[in-house]
């Protein structure tokens, strides 16, 4: 799937509009309070944990990267794998994170609505979670111009929330607030730093990793670059910016209070700013969970709708979906993506808390399970180097150990087996349709060519 007429009026990206927008698609609720739960985790040692995610998320996105480079396509890491692997490749990737997104875009929802009832208690949260799909939706119809304003806006407040924190955190170090109710310390002991140990620190690996979900749709974004060159680039510069800012924000936070004092149920940042009697820090930090829950929940409704173009285009998916308006709008992909957002806002509301948890961690393991195949189709469509065969095992490793890891705590191990759950169902689907595509095409087609 080449660039089309559709795809090159898209406005072009330069290498720094691709990091912002990376930057949007990144940071959300899965940093600012999936954090507090590697803290209670791991304690200081989430320090680690985020630097071994960053390191795993680079080595990824540099795959991806260097596959666009050499042959920009606009499925991305779906088509790579197809062309890797074989059609089942392509069908079980892009099944797969279509059924991961649609989840994390229901909890992002649900999430987006508890927070305005933080101001609003009086409204039913399933009233804020139509009202964040609507404006959502409407942000895909605006087409990229759109949905590249939207998301450069929400990056920079993002970011600056992020770096108000840091602001903030300094100057109570330096007294301006007064002493707090905590005595700063900095762990020095092994004990200290690793208080629950090796189990500790591996569980909380995944949340690491939480935070720098997102370089899919980066990928599915990369073929917009003026010099798809410069791919590697953005990406580099986008995860050493995260990666040092989120390091910062929670070793500080650690130093203003300790780890036993992070609730899993509030952000480590406002728990941290808390102790000091700030006023509105509450507010301001609400504001800013909804500004990132609503980022990447449009972005993740960008990425499903084209995952569902492009299984249209390779018929794996009902041919209608690959329809688009003269304007590069998929309505079919965008009323069946609706009609998921609808299902996911039933769950999310009706299933038990931790349950609903649970399936959303599984989500996010589906995500890495997505990064196995961009690192393995990479060594397969790629002459790599010593040192790119180096990279390519570290990733693979760090990411098992992430997923490996869930198993060791109860929080997420449930998660671990649902989402084995989902990929077994999707592996049968992918048999099943196995036996429509050895048919010879004169005679039948694939059951979903019959789907027309």
């Amino acid at each position: 799937m080449k660039s089309t007429s559709a795809e090159k009026s898209e406005k072009p990206l330069q290498w720094w509009q691709l990091s912002l927008l990376g930057v949007a698609c990144t940071i959300g609720t899965g940093f600012f309070l999936g954090s507090s739960i590697a803290i209670s985790m791991a304690g200081p040692a989430v320090l680690l944990s985020f630097a071994l995610a960053a390191l795993g998320t680079y080595f990824v996105f540099e795959a991806l990267a260097k596959m666009t480079i050499a042959d920009p396509d606009k499925g991305s890491f779906c088509s790579y794998a197809k062309k890797a692997y074989g059609r089942w490749a392509g069908f079980s990737s892009g099944w797969v994170y279509w059924s991961s997104e649609m989840l994390i875009i229901g909890s992002q929802m649900t999430a987006l609505s508890i927070f305005s009832r933080f101001w609003f208690p009086g409204i039913p949260l399933w009233i804020f979670a139509c009202i964040y799909a609507a404006l959502g939706l409407l942000v895909i119809l605006a087409g990229s111009k759109g949905f590249d304003r939207i998301e450069n806006v929400l990056a920079v407040l993002k970011i600056a929330a992020i770096l108000m924190f840091i602001i903030l955190a300094i100057l109570a170090l330096f007294g301006m607030f007064g002493n707090g109710t905590e005595q700063q310390t900095i762990p020095r002991t092994y004990d200290a730093i690793f208080p629950n140990g090796i189990k500790g620190l591996l569980p909380s690996l995944i949340y690491g990793f939480y935070g720098f979900g997102g370089i899919e749709i980066m990928g599915l974004l990369a073929i917009r670059l003026k010099d798809k060159t410069e791919a590697a680039t953005s990406g580099k510069v986008m995860l050493f910016v995260l990666g040092a800012i989120y390091i910062i924000s929670i070793g500080l936070a650690l130093i203003l209070v300790s780890s036993t004092t992070i609730s899993t149920d509030e952000s480590p940042f406002v728990t941290a700013l808390n102790v000091y009697h700030i006023r509105y820090v509450q507010d301001i930090f609400n504001g800013v969970f909804i500004i990132a829950g609503f980022s990447t929940m449009v972005a993740s409704l960008f990425a499903v709708i084209r995952i569902l173009v492009t299984l249209a285009k390779d018929k794996d998916a009902p041919a209608l979906l690959a329809k688009k308006t003269k304007k590069d709008i998929a309505f079919p992909a965008i009323i069946l993506t609706t009609v998921g957002i609808i299902v996911s806002i039933i769950l999310s509301l009706v299933m038990p808390g931790r349950m609903y948890e649970y399936i959303t961690t599984a989500a996010g393991l589906m995500l890495l399970y997505n990064w196995f195949f961009i690192l393995g189709s990479y060594g397969r469509l790629s002459e790599l180097t010593t040192m790119d065969q180096i990279k390519r095992f570290v990733g693979f490793i760090l990411i098992l150990l992430a997923v490996l890891g869930t198993l060791f705590h109860s929080t997420s191990r449930p998660g671990f087996f649902v989402s084995f759950l989902f990929v077994i169902i999707i592996s049968l689907a992918t048999l099943i349709m196995r036996h429509f595509w050895k048919k010879p095409k004169q005679s039948s087609g694939t059951l979903f060519t019959k789907l027309k």
